[in-house]
């Protein structure tokens, strides 16, 4: 079996899985999707990359318009376009759980400014802003009041790219200063860590100082992560929860996954565990 692994920027997580498949007795190969072009038009393409692709771009829309056009010439995709589409677009996500009764933060879209201060009185302060599209915690801010959020409105107004002049807000979660990262193949939980935000952060990125701790979840955290992987359409993924007064609520489902932070404190190989799903998959 060929499994191509197509990324954007090279990483600890795609050297590990390469190195996992190799062992694995694939043919593997890494691929720069920075360096493919397609005649979008043609039947069918010339470039051929195996039995599976593994889509591990970090951009979102390379992420998904790479798998799109590789799934309309017949490649099978890991995860699908459809999947994509759903996590790397934050309010899609949040429907797509809701209506599948995942527990989730309570969130408002405003589709311009003149909305936004209806929107965040009926959903109550403090609110969290987050952009539609983003990854690493980037330009997720706190608006405690009204005057803050104005301050944070008038900024994003400032920039010139129209879906910054849209809105998405959440409440704000009460919660220990940790989230729960729990990493899905399928239908197995692989690993499942406490990320620990840094001193003086709240948020618990890894990319910003998180530190992790792995734990063994109970029944009811097991089920709603599965729950809301299922949700999305299944695959590889990484499922963010945080604990709240009312119990879990998932946050957030991630397409490509990073596991370094969770692999620094998990047994569980985990880019092995990928790699079995994806054999798995291929050839049903």
């Amino acid at each position: 079996m060929k499994i191509a692994i197509v990324f954007d920027r090279i990483r600890g997580e795609e050297k590990s899985l390469a190195l996992e498949a190799k062992h694995a007795g694939c043919t593997t190969e890494l691929i720069d999707g920075r360096t493919l072009f397609f005649e979008a038009t043609a039947k069918r393409s010339k470039q051929r990359f195996g039995d599976v692709v593994l889509q591990r771009c970090i951009s979102y829309y390379r992420s998904l318009f790479l798998t799109r056009i590789m799934e309309n010439f017949g490649t099978y995709v890991i995860n699908t376009s459809k999947v994509s589409d759903i996590c790397g677009n934050k309010l899609i996500g949040s429907m797509v759980l809701a209506k599948a009764g995942v527990p989730t933060p309570r969130t408002y879209v405003a589709l311009s400014s003149e909305a936004v201060d209806q929107a965040a009185e009926a959903l109550g302060y403090p609110i969290v802003l987050k952009p539609f599209v983003g990854s690493w915690g980037r330009m997720i801010s706190i608006a405690k009041d009204a005057q803050t959020l104005d301050t944070i409105v008038e900024l994003k107004e400032s920039i010139p790219n129209p879906i910054e002049h849209m809105y998405y807000l959440q409440d704000f979660v009460e919660r220990p200063p940790r989230d729960i990262r729990a990493i899905v193949a399928g239908d197995e939980i692989v690993a499942t860590v406490y990320r620990n935000a840094a001193a003086n952060e709240w948020r618990t990125n890894v990319a910003r100082g998180a530190t992790t701790t792995s734990f063994t979840p109970d029944k009811e955290l097991k089920e709603i992560v599965l729950k809301a992987a299922h949700a999305v359409g299944g695959g590889i993924l990484g499922v963010d929860v945080m604990e709240s007064s009312d119990g879990y609520v998932v946050h957030e489902v991630n397409n490509t996954v990073e596991f370094k932070g969770a692999q620094a404190a998990s047994k569980t190989k985990i880019a092995k565990k990928m790699i079995e799903y994806v054999i798995r998959s291929a050839k049903r």
